[in-house]
């Protein structure tokens, strides 16, 4: 019997196939695990590029189809007509400013129809002057107690509609330049040359105002640097609190740094004869412009200013002449109460300076025996208040008063003595830029003789701004 050992060695060799079998076995499950979770990610990344593979051609093909819409609507549409032969466009080439690049263009106005009843107690105010169109103290008739009767007048147009253009520019070496021209429809009333009202009621194109601005310089015809118009009521009547007023514009020269200004501006002369009572002669004899200065402090709470005047008055009638110097100081402004609500102001005080106040209600001087000029003295001014009820609906109230202090031995006693006036108004504005409003007004004018007229008006207005 024999007995047969096994080798340790082939043992070994015989445990190796197995252990790698194992090996096998173990692996191949992650291996497998592994290729399936990136087939699985490839597919994902797949699916996703397909979808939006999608997208892109749904998008192509609606623009595709709203392309194809707007073909058909301009095909389909009407052709304009041609133009009749013979009859070539009014403007065939193209329009080209001649401002330097990089101007801004502005436009605007507002077209206003005015419609007032007036009755006068002492007279009538001539059809077609200036005192039928807005309120004008002066033109307030006073013939002398019952000599004369009043009168009732009814007036409507659309005269005071207005329109401006400006250019603004902007220089690359920082300068600021600008343009402005202002003109109303007012053309001095229907006696003007232009027309009256049995037809037509046509009117003359009206200059108000034309000038250009280069950096704090300002030249051409403005509003007088001696005026406040930010302090003017929010009114229905062209101006208002007339008597009360610095209004003046003209050609001058004025100079603008912080809240100063400065400016000279064109002289004009108006005297009365010696015992002309209400007459009143223009003299363009000035040699030296008209000086003035204003500061105006600006703040949330409003606006103050304070203007002053130096003039020389002249006048010159054959070998006969004089000059005498006017002077002025104007105090105004506008203090906020909070929600629109305001109060408004102007007080103006000088010598020599009655044609910069209330329409030249009364003259600058008066001419004594020997053709010399005294200076007429006044004081005027008015005081407002503006409440806002809602954002469609405003109302002001003012009053206003001027007071002359005449030398009857010379002027005569048929010479303004005083005016004064007080207004009430009611605006509405249904739309944006729309007004329409309504102004009760009382006014009287007094002679040194004491004779007195007044009036009374019912002022309204449709007014569109744009």
């Amino acid at each position: 019997m024999s007995i047969r050992i096994a080798s340790p060695a082939g043992s070994a060799i015989r445990r190796r196939p197995l252990a790698a079998a194992l090996l096998v076995a173990l692996t191949l499950p992650g291996m497998a695990y592994a290729q399936t979770a990136k087939e699985k990610e490839l597919e994902a990344r797949v699916a996703q590029l397909e979808a939006m593979v999608q997208q892109l051609v749904s998008q192509q093909q609606q623009q595709q189809s709203q392309i194809a819409e707007v073909k058909t609507a301009q095909a389909t549409a009407p052709t304009a007509p041609a133009a009749a032969p013979g009859k070539p466009a009014l403007q065939t080439a193209a329009i080209t400013p001649g401002a330097n690049p990089g101007t801004r263009f502005s436009y605007g106005g507002f077209i206003k129809l005015d419609a007032s009843v007036t009755q006068t107690n002492d007279g009538d105010i001539a059809d077609g002057s200036v005192g039928r169109l807005f309120y004008v103290p002066k033109a307030i008739p006073v013939g002398g107690g019952r000599t004369r009767e009043g009168g009732s007048d009814t007036d409507m147009g659309a005269n005071f509609s207005r329109f401006w253009f400006a250019a603004d520019t902007d220089l690359d070496s920082g300068d600021k330049l600008k343009a402005y021209l202002e003109f109303d429809l007012f053309g001095g009333g229907t006696t003007a040359f232009t027309g009256n009202e049995i037809a037509t009621n046509t009117y003359a194109l009206t200059l108000r105002q034309a000038y250009v601005t280069w950096n704090n310089w300002m030249a051409g015809q403005a509003w007088s640097n001696f005026q406040d118009t930010a302090a003017l009521p929010d009114t229905v009547d062209f101006l208002g609190p007339t008597e009360g007023t610095v209004f003046v514009r003209q050609a001058q020269l004025r100079y603008t740094k912080g809240p100063w200004s400065f400016s000279i501006e064109n002289p004009e002369t108006v005297y009365t004869p010696f015992r002309g009572n209400m007459a009143q002669v223009a003299g363009d004899d000035g040699t030296m412009p008209d000086v003035t200065a204003r500061y105006t402090a600006k703040g949330d709470w409003g606006h103050f200013g304070i203007g002053l005047l130096a003039r020389q008055l002249k006048y010159q009638n054959g070998p006969a002449n004089d000059s005498s110097t006017g002077y002025g100081a104007s105090v105004s402004g506008k203090f906020n109460l909070g929600k629109g609500d305001d109060l408004r102001y102007m007080v103006t005080a000088g010598s020599g300076i009655g044609r910069y106040v209330g329409l030249a209600l009364n003259n600058d001087a008066v001419l004594d025996a020997n053709g010399d000029l005294e200076n007429i003295d006044l004081i005027s001014g008015f005081v407002g208040w503006r409440h806002v009820f809602s954002p469609k609906l405003r109302s002001n109230v003012f009053y206003s008063r001027a007071e002359y202090d005449n030398e009857t031995a010379l002027t005569g006693l048929g010479i303004t003595k005083s005016a004064q006036s007080a207004h009430i108004n009611l605006i509405y504005s249904p739309l944006p830029k729309l007004d329409v409003g309504a102004e009760l007004i009382w006014g009287k004018r007094e002679l040194e003789n004491g004779d007195s007229g007044e009036l009374n008006r019912l002022q309204t207005h449709v007014k569109y701004s744009f």
